[in-house]
């Protein structure tokens, strides 16, 4: 049976619950099969989802009986601001891009991709394998399984510059997702107070990060080609910086890629600097018509410290990402990683290895470019058509998302909550500044669910826009 039937019931018997005395009896499975013409796997499922609810409590060998429900009564929490106290620093809300929203509304605001977009039969597989094996009742190392570590390592020597010393397994350590990454790096090359350059506009994550570590950013303006390297260095020179957080390949918002001479040239000021530079590659495995091209297989030295995560492109549920460190300051962060959470999963550290060890990775991820590059300009051509108002300064060459730049006076709280209306989600683009937006933006997912439902997305945005633009002018 469909997962409306067992909806059915569920809603059935919770009415019949809300009528029915504390500790009455429910019927019997046999019983509720025939009166909802459904199968026993149905009736049973929807018991377990009530059960789960509280509303119903099961007792074996006796049956299934009705829940007392406790009258609401208000709670007094006005004693903890006093324990807390005044936050030492303050957390920006979590972003648009993690919400969820129903099937029926067309999703441009997420940041992560469709699941037709996953190598789900992969992932199955590998989910399977692994739970035959011993990795589900093990403690792998600190570090990381030396098997993931090595591949982490190899990904990257592969595309070290001649005469450089490719990364070693060793220079790994394997943390639970990315964004736990940013915090620790945040927290041991840069430390509570201290001044860290990051590109403006940025990716959200890492501007928490940084809230909750206390670091003070210095925002470095960013176009679609990257930073202005000037701006990097005299940033340095005036803050006494130790680190540049940055994305130089399919940057998240813009999409942007560092050519290969900026990249040098920051690398450049960076060694001068005695600097650190945390390569965020969030999107190595998003590339359409471009390759992403680290930096960090332009040093060996220990000035690049890499971020690759294989979250966003295995599985959401495959929380696994590779920072490759050289030095002493791999050693302090391992050390912090060991005491935020002491080591990663095994079994996930053993599906992801599975998934991108297999021969069929290499033909999906060739898969996924044209999926990408399909999708990228259905939306272009759909917002151009539609919304010809939203400015769209650069074609991303890999990356999930579009960039678009709206006029001065737009009312991005207004337009969203327009748009949400009409039943489309996008995504406001204030949440990607370190500081003061300089315009008005909007970052729209073009990896997300229902590609086909483009052009209708882009006809509500642009009658939202021009109806906000109708409405300026009458006032």
């Amino acid at each position: 049976m469909s997962n409306s039937s067992s909806d059915r019931i569920v809603g059935a018997l919770r009415e019949w619950v809300t009528s029915a005395p504390a500790g009455a009896q429910l019927p019997s499975t046999r019983s509720l099969v025939a009166q909802f013409a459904a199968s026993p796997v149905t009736v049973q499922k929807a018991l377990q989802t009530l059960i789960v609810q509280g509303v119903i409590e099961s007792r074996p060998g006796v049956g299934t009986f009705a829940r007392a429900i406790r009258a609401a009564r208000p709670n007094d929490y006005g004693w903890q601001t006093a324990a807390l106290g005044s936050p030492q620093h303050r957390i920006p809300p979590v972003s648009t891009a993690l919400r969820t929203t129903p099937n029926d509304v067309i999703a441009l605001h997420s940041g992560y991709p469709d699941k037709e977009l996953l190598p789900e039969r992969l992932v199955r597989a590998a989910f399977t394998r692994t739970a035959r094996g011993e990795a589900t009742v093990s403690r792998p190392p600190t570090a990381g399984m030396p098997e993931l570590q090595s591949w982490f390592a190899t990904e990257l020597g592969t595309v070290t510059a001649t005469g450089l010393t490719p990364p070693a397994a060793s220079d790994v350590v394997i943390l639970p997702g990315s964004q736990s990454g940013l915090s620790t790096l945040f927290r041991t090359l840069v430390g509570a107070g201290r001044p860290l350059l990051i590109e403006s506009p940025t990716y959200w994550g890492a501007i928490l990060a940084a809230a909750q570590v206390g670091v003070r950013l210095i925002p470095i303006p960013a176009g679609p080609h990257g930073p202005d390297p000037d701006e990097v260095d005299r940033a340095f020179a005036q803050t006494g910086a130790r680190a540049f957080y940055a994305q130089p390949n399919f940057a998240n918002p813009t999409g942007g890629q560092w050519s290969a001479n900026l990249a040098e040239q920051v690398l450049d000021i960076v060694r001068e600097r005695g600097a650190f530079l945390i390569e965020d590659d969030w999107a190595h495995d998003f590339g359409i018509t471009n390759e992403s091209a680290p930096v960090a297989a332009r040093d060996d030295n220990g000035h690049v410290v890499y971020l690759r995560s294989l979250t966003k492109s295995v599985s959401p549920s495959v929380r696994v990402a590779g920072l490759i460190a050289r030095g002493p300051a791999r050693d302090r962060i391992l050390a912090d990683t060991q005491a935020q959470a002491m080591y990663v999963s095994q079994a996930l550290q053993a599906v992801a290895l599975d998934v991108v060890t297999q021969p069929a990775w290499r033909t999906h991820l060739r898969s996924l470019r044209g999926q990408l590059a399909a999708r990228r300009d259905l939306l272009i051509e759909a917002v151009r058509e539609h919304a010809p108002t939203a400015h769209l300064e650069a074609v991303p060459r890999g990356g999930l998302n579009l960039w678009l730049r709206l006029a001065d006076d737009t009312d991005l709280t207004q337009l969203a909550r327009d748009c949400e209306a009409q039943g489309v989600t996008i995504a406001a683009g204030d949440d990607w500044f370190p500081a003061e937006p300089p315009g008005r933006y909007l970052r729209l997912n073009y990896s997300g669910p229902n590609p086909g439902a483009f052009p209708d997305a882009a006809r509500v945005i642009g009658r939202a826009i021009a109806t906000a633009q109708v409405e300026r002018r009458d006032i």
